[in-house]
Formats: C-alpha cells, structure tokens, sequence
C-alpha cells in the first residue's frame, strides 16, 4: 500500500514536470517568433533576431547608436541599465512610449508577439517611416 501512495506521487511529479516544459518550450518558440518577426518588420533578415548579442548590436543600429551599445547589456552590474535603454529604442522604433518599454521589460512574453504581430510598424529611428 505504501509502494503504491509513493508510486502515484513521483508520478504526478513528472507530469507536472513535463507540462511545465511543454510550457516552457512554447514560451521560448513564441519569443523567437515574435523576435524574428520584429527584425523582418525593421527590414533585416528575420534570423538576427533570434542571435543572442548580436540582436541587441541590430538593434542599437537601427536606433541610430553605435553597434557596440548592444554589447553593453553583457557588463556586469550595470548591464541591466542599458539593456533597459536598448528595450526602451527598440519601443521607439516601433513609435511606441515608455509604458511599452515598461511592459517589455515586466512582461516580454506579452509585449513582443504585440509588437512582432500587432499593426505596430518601424517608424525608424527619429520616428519617421521609411
């Protein structure tokens, strides 16, 4: 009896376990989805996007800052500080504010498929359309 309370338990575990990674997984697929659509949308390939360091470079680009603000996420300590400000150009590419940078800093999973599948457009790095 006892085998059989232990056997049910472990085994709710592991199906816990293996929707969390379902979940997981799909968050991850969604975010490079909604990454590879915003560069297509900045009119770069679409694989940029989904190159870790080498989307923020990109993206300093296009926001009209040199390639090299996009390796300044990586300095320890203040690295969050400047990745908060590449969040905050790539929400002023799209013509969108600061409570959009807010949202994609809060809640990533939400405000890039937004901006990746939304009617948001580049509007370039003065907030003119090109």
């Amino acid at each position: 009896m006892v085998s059989l309370l232990t056997q049910n338990s472990s085994s709710g575990g592991a199906a816990g376990g293996a929707i969390f990674f379902v979940f997981y997984i799909g968050f991850i697929v969604l975010i490079l989805a909604s990454m590879w659509k915003i560069f297509a949308k900045m009119t770069q390939p679409g694989w940029y996007g989904i190159i870790p360091i080498f989307n923020y470079c990109v993206i300093a680009k296009q926001a009209g800052k040199d390639w090299w603000w996009g390796l300044l996420p990586l300095v320890p300590c203040i690295g969050i500080i400047f990745l908060i400000i590449l969040l905050n150009e790539l929400s002023k590419l799209f013509g969108k504010g600061i409570g959009y940078t807010v949202g994609l800093i809060i809640l990533p999973v939400i405000f890039l498929p937004i901006l990746a599948f939304g009617s948001a457009e580049y509007q370039g790095p003065q907030g003119k359309a090109f």
